[in-house]
């Protein structure tokens, strides 16, 4: 039972934790197992092999750690770097803040580009400082491919252009928390190093997983990174792995039921389809803020987010209160607005396992919201734009046809 119930289905619509499936709840619904037998070794080998489709790479090697996106941060950086390394880190919101706050605390020498929330990474410094990198100080690049406060995604495959223009070593790490499996993500093709992702966002689970992929370049950078780990390091994996058993440590039976399930379900609606289906939640989401008369956080076309949607408010009302108005009178969840843009913004998630008329569903309840705090919304208004669009674009179901 909720612990505050309120009738009805809860709409869940910030941008992770996210809807989870019922096939992957059934999934998970089951009892402890001896993770030494040779059930959970089976299983896991099943899941190695199918997480690289997400990350779309063949070359890379994953890893399923029993943690958070942070956890999964930690580990990209303490096992292919060491103390004092140089790495060019972008500020654009929130969460790339939290991670170079984590660079920092890991005691690497933190090159930091900040741009202003709502904007994306500021390539053209970083063209400027590996072109004055002679001696190849720089030992990374960690780049949010969606920030999830702002509602920004970074051209990764631009990032991996200026490394291989300049000619430069350094490794590319990237954060794919809000974007892998709902966004186009491209490991091999974008010559990433490491990236990441967790659980509770597009892979639609509950928090818990943090999911790891290296490249063969970041597996061997791990022979001279001088960081201390034990939870994280990759080679206690690598041993067991060697072994055909797998785990350094306890996992989680009832997650890893539960990837299975959720992969199973991305296999079958096909990732090129949920990539476009993300695209018409993002499109008929923005749609309906512009019809609305609000603005977007996101300052320019070529940065918008298909996942998260920040709505700028008129300074006269708090975003703050849109929230806590959606939750107390709607059963509905809506993003916070964080850190620098707390109060300016309120965030629509539309991530993961949601579908068209679940998003329609928000999206009038965000109209009665703006209502209520006193915002002259034309009721309707939105709902119509997105609800126009969308009838145009979306297809027939691939498995009902």
């Amino acid at each position: 039972m909720d612990y505050m119930y309120g009738p009805g289905r809860h709409h869940l619509f910030v941008p992770g934790p996210v809807n989870i499936p019922e096939p992957v709840i059934r999934a998970m619904n089951r009892n402890n197992e001896d993770y030494r037998s040779p059930a959970i070794p089976a299983l896991t080998k099943t899941l190695l092999e199918d997480v690289k489709k997400i990350f779309k790479t063949t070359s890379g090697t994953p890893f399923l750690f029993p943690t958070t996106g942070t956890g999964a941060w930690e580990s990209a950086l303490t096992n292919t770097l060491s103390p004092g390394d140089r790495i060019v880190s972008f500020l654009i919101g929130q969460f790339s803040l939290l991670w170079i706050d984590q660079q920092k605390r890991l005691n690497f020498n933190v090159d930091v580009v900040e741009s202003e929330w709502g904007q994306g990474a500021n390539l053209q410094v970083l063209a400027s400082k590996l072109s004055q990198d002679e001696n190849h100080s720089i030992k990374a690049i960690c780049i949010v491919h969606n920030e999830t406060a702002t509602g920004v995604t970074n051209d990764i495959s631009a990032v991996r252009t200026l490394l291989d223009h300049y000619k430069h070593p350094a490794l590319l790490l990237v954060d794919g928390v809000s974007s892998i499996c709902a966004l186009d993500f491209r490991m091999d093709e974008w010559g990433v190093d490491v990236a990441l992702t967790g659980s509770q966002k597009a892979l639609s689970l509950p928090t818990g997983l943090g999911i790891v992929c290296a490249s063969p370049k970041a597996l061997e950078a791990t022979k001279t990174s001088k960081s201390l780990k034990v939870f994280f390091d990759w080679n206690d994996y690598l041993k067991f792995y060697k072994l055909g058993t797998y785990w350094p440590y306890t996992p989680s039976i009832q997650l890893l039921y539960g990837l299975r399930a959720a992969l199973d379900l991305i296999f079958e609606e096909g990732l090129e389809n949920i990539i476009a289906r993300h695209a018409r939640l993002g499109k008929a989401t923005r749609l309906a803020v512009e019809a609305w008369g609000l603005k977007n956080c996101t300052q320019k076309e070529e940065w918008i987010s298909n996942t998260v949607t920040a709505v700028m408010v008129p300074p006269h009302i708090d975003g703050s209160e849109i929230v806590r108005r959606a939750w107390q009178r709607y059963n509905l969840s809506l993003g916070l607005g964080l850190n620098k843009i707390a109060g300016k913004v309120f965030r629509i998630g539309h991530l993961g396992n949601v579908n068209e008329l679940q998003l329609l569903g928000c999206l009038a309840g965000v109209e009665m919201i703006l209502k209520d705090v006193g915002y002259p919304v034309v009721m309707g208004s939105g709902v119509a734009a997105a609800s126009t669009y969308l009838q145009n674009h979306i297809p027939l179901i691939p498995s009902r046809i």
